[in-house]
């Protein structure tokens, strides 16, 4: 419904939870801050380096495995849904486990939390790169991304405890997240060197230099124990979230698959039963988990959703594209990962840029921009082909950069403006659900249609080249099972090498196309929930000046 339609009553009320949930936040954020001084921490730029080499350690890890997915492929010789899943594992360990280690983190001590987090992660890679078989390297990723939960969501908690509310603390939260968002990209870099120049087994330890450096800078420069909650954790809400979020992403990634579909529809009808569940128990709690009120606001839960499926759409992209350019357009995996720069040249240029835009322009406005980037992005993928010039590739990875900022940014700061400070962990752990529920759920739909997409050109080529009755089960399932599967069969009968190169390629060129036409259809949808949901710029200042009466001045700050 637009502004301009809304009931008057609904308005009212609408205005009127706003103002007594952020009363609230305006008495929880009143007082002095343990390790600040004025508006921002004492060594606020050392602090600044700790937090976000922190947040890059955990973006890098979420997407390394996917510029190594064919190399593993061809080790393991595994099915696309594994592969899927081995690029999926951090995320799934992201998004499954954040809500809940972040409330842990506001309750027991984010930089603890933060501290061991990191340190886990290292363990992780090892784990992921010693790994003995596909499914040992699924587990490992799940773990390294279950490490990421205790790390990542107690960033930007950090952040929104130790800057206050105002242009400084926006321009962090913009630097944090083109920080994180550039990550991912740099990731790919790095990773397409250490396939070149050595295995993919080291692609998973290329995080742990960078994890060790963040130590060294967390530990002396981080506070301790900033405006952190004295309620208990409703750990039977935790424990119900990690299922919901873990059955709802798993299940997205298997549902597509014809071996595992009847397994991937139940575990989405498990991830809505649980997800019921929560809700119910959060509306029910002394001391919810997720407290509803918070979340229902329309400058809460209308940015999340929006900027959920806006960081899916830069990840699932990413995924896909990297196996385009490996196996359709022919570059290795250096020159795979050098291709997506101009995506990190897009988060890196539009980082300040959004942050203004977002002062000047109001929150809708702002994101409907990001949005129109992005279908510029998807539009522009539509278009590729085996013989694509690199300018089209490097256009679409730099429009989708720079979209994924416009809308990450003004997202971010308004689930942080519009949270009580010690349930901070709830916005920062939401924030971290829009780039790890949001990149897991794209990666898993646009991989699934992708390996949907694969299997069904490739089984239409077969049937059409009048040699079907003469191939054997089991290679027609391998030949459908992946391109690295398709390719160890090619080794296997060098004389039809060439034919089945060229049905591989094919296929996973129509797989992709798929893919993006899908990824597309979802941001649309995310367009038309943001213009429709996100309230103008003038009501949203008119929401701003209401909860700023309600907000009691600032206690002074000690020497």
């Amino acid at each position: 419904m637009t502004e301009t339609s809304e009931p008057a009553a609904t308005r009212e009320a609408a205005a009127a939870t706003d103002v007594a949930l952020n009363a609230d936040s305006g008495r929880l954020m009143s007082g002095t801050k343990n390790g600040a001084s004025g508006d921002a921490p004492e060594r606020s730029r050392l602090v600044v380096i700790a937090l976000l080499l922190a947040a890059v350690v955990c973006s890098i890890n979420v997407t390394v495995a996917a510029v190594a997915v064919p190399a593993i492929g061809t080790h393991f010789n595994a099915a696309q849904t594994a592969l899927n899943l081995v690029s999926l594992g951090t995320g799934l360990g992201l998004s499954m486990s954040v809500l809940y280690l972040g409330a842990l983190a506001d309750r027991y001590g984010r930089k603890q939390m933060l501290v061991v987090g990191v340190a886990l992660t290292i363990v992780g890679s090892a784990l992921s790169a010693i790994a003995p078989s596909i499914e040992a390297l699924i587990a490992a990723q799940v773990f390294v991304g279950i490490a990421g939960g205790m790390a990542f969501p107690t960033t930007l908690s950090l952040i929104s405890a130790l800057w206050s509310e105002g242009p400084r603390r926006t321009g962090v939260i913009a630097l944090w997240s083109s920080f994180a968002s550039m990550a991912s990209v740099l990731g790919a870099v790095l990773a397409g060197l250490a396939l070149v120049l050595l295995s993919w087994q080291f692609v998973f330890l290329i995080s742990v230099p960078l994890a060790a450096l963040a130590l060294a800078f967390i530990v002396p420069c981080v506070p301790s124990h900033v405006g952190e909650s004295s309620v208990p954790v409703d750990h039977v809400g935790g424990v119900l979230s990690v299922a919901a979020l873990g059955s709802v992403v798993l299940g997205v990634g298997l549902v597509f698959d014809p071996t595992e579909s009847v397994f991937g529809q139940a575990l989405l009808a498990i991830g809505a039963i649980t997800l019921g569940l929560f809700i119910w128990r959060q509306a029910q709690a002394t001391h919810p988990l997720y407290d509803l009120r918070v979340a229902r606001q329309r400058l809460f839960w209308v940015p999340a959703v929006a900027g959920l499926i806006a960081f899916g759409a830069l990840q699932g992209s990413t995924f896909v594209g990297e196996q385009f350019m490996q196996d359709v357009l022919g570059y290795n995996p250096l020159q795979a990962g050098i291709a997506v720069i101009p995506a990190a040249a897009g988060l890196l240029l539009a980082a300040q840029l959004s942050a203004r835009a977002v002062t000047r322009w109001g929150t809708r406005a702002t994101m409907a921009v990001g949005y129109a980037f992005l279908l510029l992005a998807f539009g522009s993928m539509l278009l590729w082909r085996e013989n694509s010039p690199y300018v089209l590739v490097g256009f679409g990875f730099l429009m989708i950069g720079i979209g994924a900022t416009f809308v990450m940014t003004p997202a971010r700061r308004s689930l942080t403006s519009w949270t009580p400070i010690r349930k901070m962990g709830m916005a920062s752990a939401t924030s971290d659900l829009q780039s790890d529920l949001g990149g897991a759920v794209m990666q898993a739909l646009l991989g699934a249609v992708l390996g949907r997409g694969f299997a069904h050109t490739f089984g239409a080529q077969i049937d059409s080249s009048g040699q079907a009755s003469s191939i054997s089960d089991e290679v027609t399932r391998a030949l459908q099972s992946s391109y690295s599967s398709a390719s160890n069969v090619a080794e296997q009968h060098p004389q039809f090498a060439d034919q089945i190169m060229q049905a591989a390629r094919l296929s996973l060129e129509r797989g992709a196309l798929e893919a993006y036409l899908i990824g597309a259809a979802v941001l649309l949808i995310g367009a038309l929930v943001i213009w429709f949901g996100v309230p103008s710029r003038a009501r949203e200042l008119q929401m701003n000046d209401a909860r700023a009466q309600q907000t009691p001045a600032k206690s002074p700050s000690p020497a």
